[in-house]
């Protein structure tokens, strides 16, 4: 397969709240910086960024859609490439933790679409807590960080959101959300541009690893 035949998609979310920091489509910001970057460097297309997106349950953090509208918004995006393009294969850069559970979904769409699809999650496995240091210094680095506002990130009973800290139900109902909460109770948040800049390069490395494998089959 031709590295051209394989396709780039960025899942985010586009109305989160991220703080006072951070735009509310911060997600979908850094999923289509990795994803761009990725095509450009590979060959592979960069096709879009999905408007949909889906949160868990118990965690309320904005507006998000159904995992069945994200599915369709998905599939519709993924032929239009494939009878457009010519897309053989395609990698989903996803840039936002609720978008977890769309994985579970892909093996019928992959059957469906007759494509192999990658779910790269790599992004949130690096960012760390929610609108957080990570978050605030890959945001710092492609330009969506307000670092003026940095003091007002954390107030947490203005901005519960951030590390998940004042979000009552979502800290009981999962694990790795209290740890996270805990985290920034403890070490607070800043900006780092070197560590962000170090995040998005993994981030980048590692859908570029995922587009020369696709390119394999």
């Amino acid at each position: 397969m031709d590295l051209s035949e394989v396709g780039i998609l960025a899942l985010g979310s586009h109305e989160e709240r991220h703080g006072a920091a951070l735009p509310p489509d911060t997600d979908a910001k850094l999923a289509s910086h990795v994803a761009s970057e990725a095509a450009k460097r590979t060959g592979a297309r960069f096709i879009d960024v999905l408007h949909s997106s889906y949160e868990l349950p118990g965690i309320d953090t904005g507006r998000h859609q159904s995992l069945d509208q994200v599915l369709e918004e998905l599939r519709r995006a993924l032929l239009d490439a494939k009878r457009a393009l010519g897309i053989s294969a395609a990698v989903l850069v996803n840039g936002h933790g609720g978008n977890g559970p769309l994985r579970e979904r892909l093996f019928a769409l992959e059957k469906e679409l007759g494509m192999p699809i990658v779910f790269n999650n790599t992004l949130i496995k690096l960012e760390g807590p929610h609108a957080a240091t990570g978050e605030l210094s890959m945001g710092a680095v492609i330009g969506i960080a307000d670092a003026s506002k940095i003091a007002e990130q954390t107030d947490f009973e203005r901005h519960p959101e951030v590390g998940f800290v004042g979000l009552k139900e979502a800290r009981r109902r999962y694990a790795w959300a209290e740890q996270q909460a805990r985290e920034v109770e403890k070490m607070g948040l800043r900006i780092d541009k070197f560590l962000g800049e170090k995040l998005l390069e993994c981030a980048i490395v590692d859908v570029m690893n995922d587009v020369r494998e696709l390119s394999k089959e």
